[in-house]
C-alpha cells in the first residue's frame, strides 16, 4: 500500500489520481445564460445532489488562468441554469460543447442540439435530454487559493423535467435513462450491471 503526502507532490499527479479513483462520476450537462443572452453550455464531472429537502444539486468548476469560466460566471449574474443529466443517446454531441470559445460566443452552435423554453426560468432546456433540473443559485462559495480557485455551486431545483417513458411512481428507470459517467482521461462508462442489497436494520 502506497501512502502518499498530496502537499509533495505535483497537483496533476493528484488530480489523476483522483479523477482514476472517484468512478464513475455523473455529468452535469449544464446551461447557463449571459447579461447578452447568449446560451452557454458546458459538461462538469463534479457534480452531485447535495439534499432532497429542499431538492439541490452541487456542481464546482474550476477557474481556468484564474479565471472564472463562462459558466460560473453566468450563474453567479444571472442566478440561474439548467443541469441535464447525459445520455448514452447524445453525449458525443455533449462532448462538442467541452471546446474552448469566447465569452459571447454559444457552443450550442457547435452542436446538433436544439433547445427550449424552460418552464419556471429564463434559461433554455436542451430538449433532447431526458431529465433535466431547471435551477436557481442557491449558494456560491469560492474554494482553495486565489490562484487556483474554484467556483462551488450549489443550486435549488425549481423544476423536473423528465421524460414520460422514463418514471413511474417518481421512480426512474434507469436502462431507459442510459445515462453515461465520466472516468478518467477520454474515458466515459454506460451504465453497468445492477444489483440489489437490502439494508440491515
Amino acid at each position: 500500500m502506497m501512502h502518499i503526502d498530496p502537499l509533495k507532490q505535483k497537483e496533476r499527479d493528484n488530480y489523476k489520481m483522483m479523477i482514476g479513483s472517484i468512478i464513475p462520476r455523473p455529468i452535469a450537462f449544464i446551461t447557463s445564460q449571459s447579461e447578452e443572452g447568449v446560451v452557454n453550455a458546458a459538461p462538469f464531472s463534479y457534480f452531485n445532489i447535495v439534499t432532497a429537502n429542499p431538492p439541490m444539486i452541487a456542481v464546482s468548476i474550476q477557474r481556468k488562468e484564474e479565471k472564472m469560466k463562462d459558466t460560473a460566471r453566468n450563474i453567479i449574474n444571472n442566478k440561474e441554469f439548467v443541469v441535464h443529466i447525459v445520455s448514452k443517446s447524445f453525449i458525443r454531441e455533449v462532448n462538442k460543447t467541452a471546446a474552448a470559445l469566447p465569452y459571447h460566443e454559444s457552443e450550442i452552435e457547435l452542436t446538433d442540439l436544439q433547445l427550449t423554453e424552460s418552464k419556471k426560468i429564463s434559461v433554455p432546456t436542451v430538449e433532447t435530454a431526458k431529465v433535466a433540473f431547471e435551477c436557481i443559485l442557491e449558494k456560491h462559495v469560492i474554494l482553495g487559493d486565489e490562484e487556483k480557485a474554484v467556483d462551488h455551486i450549489i443550486g435549488r431545483i425549481v423544476n423536473f423535467n423528465i421524460d414520460d417513458e422514463l418514471i413511474d411512481n417518481y421512480r426512474i428507470d434507469p436502462y431507459k435513462l442510459a445515462p453515461i459517467s465520466r472516468l478518467a482521461g477520454h474515458n466515459y462508462s454506460e451504465l453497468g450491471e445492477i444489483f440489489a442489497l437490502e439494508r440491515p436494520e
